[in-house]
């Protein structure tokens, strides 16, 4: 315990850029490269290293996670992960681009793919190449789209629940975060009694996604869409509240045939108080809300990969919807928002993948 308090007496400065989390991480990167290269128990990790860590990231920004271990006998990792939020994986690789040359450190943004013959155990149940098969599935309406159904072999009603996490844990190491993110739309587990396709072995879906990657970046590679002359469509509702709901949608773009060119859907949610005016925002709000969305504008262009589709003003709510063909842009963009209109309104946004923009198909006839 002495030995923890003559490392951490004095109180640090808070964290708040890149350059203050290294500058600290440096100040201690001795004693975290013992801790990790000691291989001692999972606590004394956890206290010397993981406990100090954690809540340094935290300061910085939430969403950070982590993995640590000896890259070889001299050199310890720090892998930094977004944990699968397609809207921190621009902060993650941020924040590894900052990191100082240590030599005793490697620092690696986002799980990495594995060996072969990778295999995790948890609990009673085993994964890896043996038990684990795929297939894919085509969808006649929308064949851009990749559809996998993995088969668990062990998988059984009883234990659906424990081993279906198992297997997403097993993806996402021996796929990498990345790929298991960006390149597979929709995954559904299943077990063998659930199989309707010949099984194809799991060792095979690196170059099937690899394959499929390959068609999409020819077939889309390079395309824009110029929406500078698309008008809105005003679609207005009485809701079941009593309030009121004004939409203006760019349906000509929602007509376009290349859409799975820009398959990152894409929702800022600001929230104000719409109490007194049938859930509409005041006039001052107004007046806010339309500034903070014309910012935006200037920052998210067609020409940069970013489509501005409309927005939806309802229930105390603004949506502003953009699809992307990235992740990374509109999600600084969209958390710089966050915190510069943190004090006037609560704002979120998601980011999720959506290759035929079904989320907007309400707005279409």
């Amino acid at each position: 315990m002495n030995f923890l308090k003559n490392i951490f007496s004095k109180k640090d400065a808070p964290i708040q850029s890149y350059d203050d989390f290294w500058n600290w991480f440096q100040k201690h990167e001795k004693e975290f490269f013992n801790a990790v290269k000691s291989r001692t128990s999972i606590e004394n990790i956890e206290k010397l290293f993981f406990d100090q860590l954690t809540p340094k990231l935290d300061e910085l920004k939430e969403g950070y996670f982590f993995l640590s271990g000896m890259y070889d006998d001299n050199t310890a990792e720090l892998i930094l992960t977004a944990d699968g939020n397609a809207k921190q994986i621009v902060f993650v690789e941020e924040l590894v681009n900052a990191a100082p040359k240590m030599g005793r450190w490697k620092i690696t943004a986002h799980k990495a793919p594995t060996d072969e013959g990778f295999s995790i155990k948890m609990g009673d149940y085993e994964f890896n190449s043996e038990n684990i098969s795929f297939y894919s599935n085509e969808l006649d309406d929308y064949p851009d789209e990749i559809d996998i159904s993995i088969i668990y072999h062990d998988l059984t009603e009883q234990n659906r629940n424990e081993t279906k996490n198992g297997v997403y844990i097993f993806l996402d190491n021996y796929l990498g975060e990345m790929d298991l993110l960006m390149h597979i739309d929709n995954l559904k587990i299943i077990g063998k009694h659930e199989v309707e396709k010949k099984l194809v072995p799991i060792t095979k879906l690196k170059d099937f996604l690899n394959w499929r990657q390959k068609e999409f970046i020819e077939k889309y590679e390079g395309v824009r869409y110029d929406a500078q002359e698309d008008e809105f469509s005003i679609f207005e509702a009485d809701l079941q509240s009593g309030n009121r709901l004004i939409a203006l949608i760019k349906t000509e773009l929602l007509d376009w045939d290349s859409k799975a060119s820009h398959p990152w859907i894409s929702i800022l949610t600001i929230k104000y108080d719409g109490s007194d005016s049938n859930g509409m925002p005041n006039e001052d709000d107004f007046q806010i809300l339309d500034t903070l969305e014309d910012n935006i504008l200037q920052q998210l262009k067609d020409s940069d990969g970013c489509l501005y589709i409309g927005r939806q003003t309802a229930d105390s709510e603004r949506k502003i919807y953009f699809a992307c063909n990235d992740i990374r842009k509109q999600s600084k963009v969209f958390y710089g928002v966050e915190q510069q209109y943190a004090g006037k309104f609560e704002i979120e946004y998601t980011i999720y993948k959506d290759k035929y923009w079904q989320s907007f198909e309400r707005f279409q006839p």
